[in-house]
């Protein structure tokens, strides 16, 4: 608790300090996305309701970073918490479906998001679940300006919502401590991905409301792992996700020509 406390009273002096600098900063933050997602702050936590696909597929996710993580730092994955100690940072935190588990085993997670209803919905479950994970309102780039670093950085289905995808991974990339992991989960740029997660998934399944995903916002991984490289990062992985119709369950597996994750480390 003491680290804790420690770690908030540091952030918040940070911030005082950066305030007056953080409006003049380059910013990857798209305002429609914001608006988009704050309609849905309030279906964060309800597995049958509008985000109800994402509470699919937050196991998967979950067992991917756990297990690649726990590698990575020499952690034994079948502890309570193992990873007690490390700091992680969740970028586009949303309701918290990523940051609250992730606490619980033992990371001391941050959780930023741009749209305050978010933030907000997030804190509230989080106090309900009495965790003592924190969140803000903030940019990446308003938290990178601070100079602040993290073992872990999540940057889950977010690069597809930004305005600018460069800025963005850069300043994702300054918040990483070297050696540490970054984990980028997004769509790519195929015709089945346009058929499957932008089409399908919106029209014609409606598993999430209509104009959730821009088709011109979508990235292949070749292009992701450059970009990731210009932020002074190396690529350790690149990890496919896909639907499995008969068990009506994600997968982890070889196919990336619609969801895919990317390890990379400092």
């Amino acid at each position: 608790m003491l680290r804790r406390d420690l770690h908030k009273r540091r952030m918040t002096r940070a911030q005082r300090r950066s305030r007056t600098n953080n409006t003049a900063r380059a910013s990857s933050v798209d305002p429609q996305e914001v608006a988009k997602f704050s309609a849905l702050a309030q279906e964060w936590w309800n597995p049958q309701g509008k985000l109800a696909p994402l509470h699919k597929l937050n196991p998967v996710r979950l067992r991917f970073i756990r297990e690649v993580a726990a590698h990575h730092f020499g952690r034994d994955p079948r502890c309570l918490a193992p990873f007690a100690g490390l700091s992680l940072i969740d970028v586009g935190c949303g309701g918290g479906l990523l940051a609250e588990p992730l606490a619980r085993q033992g990371f001391d997670v941050l959780g930023i998001d741009v749209a305050r209803e978010n933030v907000a919905a997030a804190a509230a479950h989080s106090q309900l679940s009495s965790l003592p994970t924190i969140y803000r309102c903030e940019s990446t780039e308003s938290v990178a300006a601070e100079g602040l670093s993290f073992d872990v950085v999540l940057n889950m289905e977010v690069v597809e919502h930004v305005a600018d995808r460069e800025v963005f991974l850069q300043a994702c990339a300054s918040l990483l401590n070297p050696g540490g992991l970054m984990f980028v989960a997004t769509i790519n740029r195929t015709l089945k991905a346009l058929a499957l997660a932008k089409l399908g998934a919106e029209y014609v399944l409606g598993w999430v409301p209509p104009g959730t995903h821009d088709w011109g916002k979508f990235v292949s991984p070749d292009a992701l792992r450059a970009e990731l490289e210009r932020g002074g990062l190396s690529v350790l992985n690149v990890q496919g996700v896909s639907f499995d119709v008969l068990a009506w369950d994600w997968r982890l597996g070889s196919d990336i020509a619609v969801n895919y994750m990317i390890v990379a480390t400092k």
